[in-house]
């Protein structure tokens, strides 16, 4: 029986031990993650092959291999933040009550009768939670001849009236010693109604915001593979199920986020060193890769 190989496979990552993957404590042999939208895959061996020579025209005489790896390879057409935390060796953080994310927020806002609306609350909760107000010119952009007018927290609403917003950040500015020294006094724009002000701010989130944290000492880890894909047979052109295992890949750490408005979608690809280790099923020897083949559907899985 002789296959062709076409399609793409649908690969799983299990743990290696048991431990803390996000907020989930995950046993040892449970599964992370699913990958189900893949472009491509490969799984590619080599070996380094060394030479005894001699004689006339010094031929090659008797040959070693050696130094045999496998790598898996598998290309994602999609990410999430959880996949990215597996290519990365990142630390996954999910906002929650007792840690919460704080998150920039920019938007063009409208002044109606002196207030300017804002989508979002905006936070004040850290020191390092600034709101500026920036001026804008007729054709759209940011007016950069006039200052970023950094309010005061006691000022910062969701619904703020802008003069006296813009007044608190003059007094504010006007007293703050190091402008004294120099001499510099704040000017407050004459900001119309119907104008329109560009804002910088920071929201908090108590839920529904992840936060990858991507550490210089942490890279990618191991995991237990198993991919599923099909081997289609030459004589009758039916697909047989097959599965990849690889009991022990490394995740290599390096990654790509590229993002472009033109051109193809970014794509992510993942690269795994294989180590040998035992299968789940087998602990007499050690293997890089298994590959195993149904070849009879009809009584597979029947009793």
């Amino acid at each position: 029986m002789k296959f062709g190989v076409r399609e793409i496979c649908d690969v799983v990552l299990k743990r290696k031990a048991e431990g803390y993957f996000g907020k989930l404590y995950l046993d040892k042999d449970a599964p992370v993650l699913y990958f189900d939208t893949l472009k491509t895959s490969s799984l590619e061996g080599a070996a380094t092959t060394v030479y005894a020579q001699g004689g006339r025209g010094n031929p090659r005489l008797v040959a070693w291999e050696g130094d045999r790896t496998v790598t898996f390879t598998m290309e994602d057409a999609l990410i999430s933040p959880e996949s990215f935390s597996i290519l990365s060796g990142a630390g996954l953080l999910d906002a929650s009550a007792s840690e919460k994310l704080y998150v920039h927020t920019t938007e063009q806002v409208e002044v109606v009768n002196g207030h300017i609306v804002l989508s979002k609350v905006p936070s004040v909760a850290k020191s390092e939670c600034k709101l500026y107000v920036m001026a804008m010119t007729g054709d759209g952009a940011i007016d950069s001849s006039k200052m970023p007018m950094l309010i005061p927290s006691s000022e910062v609403h969701q619904d703020m009236e802008l003069s006296a917003a813009l007044n608190a950040w003059k007094a504010a500015y006007d007293a703050d010693a190091r402008h004294t020294e120099l001499g510099l006094t704040a000017t407050v724009p004459a900001i119309a109604n119907g104008a329109v002000v560009y804002v910088d701010y920071y929201v908090e989130a108590a839920k529904s915001v992840k936060q990858i944290n991507i550490e210089a000492s942490k890279f990618g880890g191991s995991y237990y593979l198993e991919a599923s894909t099909l081997f289609r047979d030459q004589a009758t052109g039916e697909d047989y199920p097959a599965e990849f295992i690889i009991p022990n890949c490394k995740v290599q750490s390096n990654f790509t986020f590229s993002l472009s408005p033109t051109g193809d979608p970014s794509t992510f690809t993942f690269t795994m060193d294989a180590f040998p280790d035992y299968t789940k099923f087998d602990k007499t020897k050690k293997v890089l890769a298994a590959i195993q083949i149904i070849e009879d559907q009809a009584t597979f899985g029947q009793a």
